[in-house]
């Protein structure tokens, strides 16, 4: 079944128009939504069409951060086949350029997506009519949030700077990195290379990254391979909330360690200062960059949009 979604992966690997974005992270309350909302917000003002996607499907609230009641239609009514196409159920935002598919507010196992599900959610995105479409993962390491993050064209890491957030975050990337594993040994017939080089003489500390190489000392032309497909990876990382210096190195010091422990390269494209305006957007149900365009994470979020957009 691994297959279905590694297909999915490479028809959106196939040129078009529109662009996925995944927001994912260790645990709730690291700032997914926030992000996702804003990122799409600052999107939509630069003139792109965007669409965003709560796939948050326990705990749908990507809505309130952008300032709507809980839309009419959700993601549940396409996929209890209430609605037949996907665009039916996306519902504009009071913001030019910028519409919505909410997640579903309602317990009908929809947090539990069969493969075809998903495979059918990812493959359909792309006829949105959109430039952009931004996914708000739900918390934790399911193969939900994990298959929807590899997806996309660029996954984006939140985390806060505090231990169990980073820990959380290593977590979630170890967890993405074993799920593409797996992915690639079927792709590529490599179980037996990878049980072969496990079952060589390891060091306790060997890494990841070791076993990679242990692939290539084998079988270099696969090991190649294996090493080529980890590499597309390549999340991206904001640190939210940020107070002090230390704060926003905890980034660099994140990047190092992703790249001698795993192999990849894991690219930090900013930070968010910390900002008591944000829970009072929430309050008030507005969303942040319109309520308070006066405030530092305006800046924040332009210079990560560029970033993101590879725009200097």
């Amino acid at each position: 079944m691994q297959n279905t979604t590694q297909d999915v992966h490479d028809i959106l690997d196939s040129t078009r128009k529109t662009k996925i974005w995944a927001i994912g992270g260790g645990k709730g309350g690291v700032g997914k939504s926030l992000v996702t909302a804003n990122l799409s917000i600052c999107l939509a003002l630069m003139g792109y069409k965007v669409v965003t996607i709560d796939l948050d499907l326990g705990g749908a609230n990507l809505h309130t951060c952008l300032g709507m009641p809980i839309p009419e239609r959700t993601l549940s009514d396409y996929l209890t086949k209430k609605v037949r196409d996907l665009s039916e159920v996306v519902t504009q935002t009071p913001i030019p350029n910028l519409s919505i598919i909410s997640g579903a507010q309602d317990d009908v196992g929809i947090a539990n997506l069969k493969q075809m599900q998903k495979a059918k959610i990812i493959s359909k995105v792309t006829s949105l009519d959109a430039d952009y479409v931004l996914f708000d993962l739900g918390a934790g390491t399911t193969f939900n949030t994990l298959d929807f993050f590899i997806s996309a064209d660029q996954g984006i890491l939140t985390a806060l700077p505090e231990p169990t957030s980073i820990e959380n975050t290593y977590r979630f990337i170890k967890s993405i990195y074993h799920r593409k594993l797996n992915m690639v040994e079927d792709l590529l017939e490599v179980g037996p290379l990878i049980d072969q080089a496990m079952n060589a003489k390891i060091s306790q500390n060997s890494t990841p990254a070791d076993l990679i190489s242990r692939v290539i000392e084998i079988n270099p032309e696969i090991g190649h391979k294996l090493k080529m497909e980890i590499e597309r990876l390549s999340p991206k990382l904001i640190i939210n909330q940020v107070r002090t210096q230390a704060d926003i190195d905890i980034g660099f010091s994140m990047k190092i360690i992703c790249r001698k422990y795993f192999g990849i390269n894991l690219d930090y494209v900013g930070f968010l200062d910390y900002d008591a305006t944000v829970w009072q957007s929430v309050k008030r149900r507005k969303p942040l960059l319109m309520e308070f365009p006066n405030s530092a994470l305006v800046n924040n979020f332009d210079k990560i949009v560029h970033r993101l957009l590879n725009i200097s």
